[in-house]
């Protein structure tokens, strides 16, 4: 490319690791371009577990002064590789669990989750799982497929036996379902079917009584005609405030209960989320055993 050894070793380049220079400070970059160089160096390797999660934009739990750490795996029987910024996991990896995003090899999205089981709680990892199942809405996503399937996750559980957090990935299969649209969505269910409530469906619409299909309730119980809402802090802006009210509006109309959950009702483990949902629930004629 035309650049000089001089140029390599000048004091303004930073060195980070054989082979490697970056211009300060890196942090703008896309995480891409910054992991990109430290597979392309070192042969047979991909992104995965945490910097693959944050590629394929799945739910994980943030991590702080981690930045400049990456995360890469290795095939079982590769050299050793020590290099400063990188965490090398050496493990079984087959050919079809590594694919190509932004043009870096990548782990897949089922194997990126089978992954993550070792650092990440079951509620973690079925947010994680519901966010590789949920058909993606295409207007506003570009795709209109899934990253994967249920059946690709369980393939990843029954093909890697001993693994480490292959417990809680059993665990966590049984709990995620298709529908749930985010992480807050994911553990706003989980606290009510923890709690002994009937599991609601997942962003299914309202049809009126003329067959007109209305808004769709993030978690909703049909037989009772109650919808369930999670606001996030986007609730707070004008304009959505004003669609938030001709909603519940809406609600009011089709003669459904509506159930506003927030940021706060999901402290203490959900508790006062579940009681405003258990209380809805009485009030339309449900009963514990029922």
């Amino acid at each position: 490319m035309g650049i000089t050894s001089k140029r390599l070793r000048h004091r303004s380049l930073t060195a980070m690791g054989r082979g490697i220079r970056a211009e300060c400070p890196t942090a703008e970059l896309a995480l891409s371009v910054r992991v990109r160089p430290f597979i392309e160096v070192n042969e047979r390797c991909a992104a995965s577990h945490l910097t693959a999660a944050e590629l394929l934009n799945l739910p994980r739990r943030r991590q702080k002064g981690a930045s400049e750490m990456y995360d890469i795996i290795r095939p079982e029987g590769a050299a050793h590789l020590n290099r400063p910024h990188v965490i090398v996991h050496r493990m079984k990896l087959y050919d079809d669990e590594v694919t190509v995003l932004d043009g870096i090899p990548v782990t897949t999205p089922e194997r990126t989750w089978l992954d993550m089981a070792e650092m990440l709680s079951v509620d973690e990892l079925v947010a994680m799982g519901d966010s590789c199942v949920r058909v993606p809405r295409p207007e506003l996503e570009g795709r209109d497929q899934p990253l994967c399937g249920v059946a690709d996750l369980q393939r990843m559980i029954d093909r890697h036996k001993g693994k480490r957090g292959l417990r809680k990935a059993k665990e966590a299969i049984r709990l995620i379902r298709v529908g749930s649209d985010s992480p807050q969505e994911t553990l706003l269910r989980l606290a009510i079917v923890r709690a002994g409530l009937p599991e609601p469906a997942l962003n299914v619409p309202i049809f009126s009584e003329d067959g007109r299909r209305h808004h769709e309730p993030v978690l909703s119980y049909r037989q009772y005609r109650i919808g369930i809402e999670y606001e996030g802090e986007h609730h707070g802006d004008g304009l959505q405030i004003e669609r938030d009210i001709a909603r519940s509006e809406r609600y009011s109309a089709l003669g459904w209960t509506e159930v506003r959950i927030s940021r706060r009702h999901m402290l203490n483990d959900g508790k006062e989320a579940v009681a405003k949902v258990r209380s809805a629930l009485v009030q339309a004629g449900w009963r514990p055993g029922r």
